[in-house]
């Protein structure tokens, strides 16, 4: 679904990405973790077809880019993050923020829709539990609510692959943990494509993510299956400290090594 082979990406003399391999097969959902400046987004959006790498192959759905039409092939990719909720106007209604992915479109009046067009966007608005947040102005939901609207509108066009750039990022306790359990929701369905997801917390793993990438300073330090990347010493190395991790029915929690529990 996703491989990509020695890809690095140097802006102005900074590497931002430094020779990462990766590979995201069918049936697997990742998160993808690290520190601040490790190259996370960077590593998003260049499997968005966003960004181009200075180096490196890159390919995407069994498409090779620089071979390919990135505006078509971007099309089946799901793609959001938690800047994109300041892109639409306050006014906007739910359904609509997530009826114009189809057309890639901020505005419901740029392009036609009938009534099948909204009962698909109600359909993903009850898949992530927000259904009653329909017809609200976007911008009178909690952060919570419209990241799960936002959720709703990645899932509208059916895509074969799902990047979530840090969708958490500034969310309460609350508005967290739904986002958390819509997400672990569509984890557990089979009919969900795989799911990429960039955090900078461990808290935030959905129950039903499979596997766990390691950044640091743009490199790969750590890919595989969740249980066997996510160790104390592989983590502590990552962030520079320290850490314990612990997991429980499928969420994790960390704390400083030496601190009670």
């Amino acid at each position: 679904m996703l491989e990509l082979i020695s890809v690095t990406r140097t802006v102005d003399g900074t590497v931002l990405l430094n020779n990462v391999d990766w590979r995201v097969d069918r049936g697997q959902n990742w998160v993808v973790l690290g520190p601040n400046g490790s190259g996370k987004s960077s590593l998003l959006r260049i499997a968005d077809l966003h960004l181009h790498p200075s180096s490196g192959s890159v390919r995407v759905l069994g498409e090779q880019l620089g071979s390919t039409d990135a505006r078509e092939l971007r099309k089946r990719i799901g793609y959001t993050s938690a800047a994109l909720a300041d892109s639409f106007r306050p006014g906007i209604r739910s359904v609509d923020v997530v009826m114009t992915a189809l057309n890639g479109a901020l505005e419901p009046w740029w392009h036609t829709y009938g009534d099948a067009e909204r009962e698909q966007a109600l359909q993903q608005l009850e898949r992530i539990g927000c259904a009653d947040r329909a017809d609200h102005a976007f911008g009178t939901l909690s952060s919570g609510e419209r990241q799960r609207v936002l959720l709703a509108r990645t899932l509208m066009t059916d895509p074969e692959l799902l990047l979530l750039d840090e969708p958490t990022a500034a969310l309460d306790i609350p508005g967290r943990e739904e986002l958390v359990a819509a997400l672990a929701d569509l984890a557990a369905d089979t009919a969900t494509p795989p799911i990429v997801l960039v955090t900078h917390h461990v808290e935030e793993i959905p129950p039903g993510f499979t596997h766990a990438l390691l950044m640091k300073e743009g490199r790969n330090v750590g890919a595989g299956p969740i249980d066997e990347v996510l160790t104390d010493d592989a983590v502590s190395s990552c962030f520079d400290l320290g850490l314990r991790l612990t997991s429980q029915s499928g969420r994790w929690s960390i704390q400083l090594e030496g601190s009670t529990p």
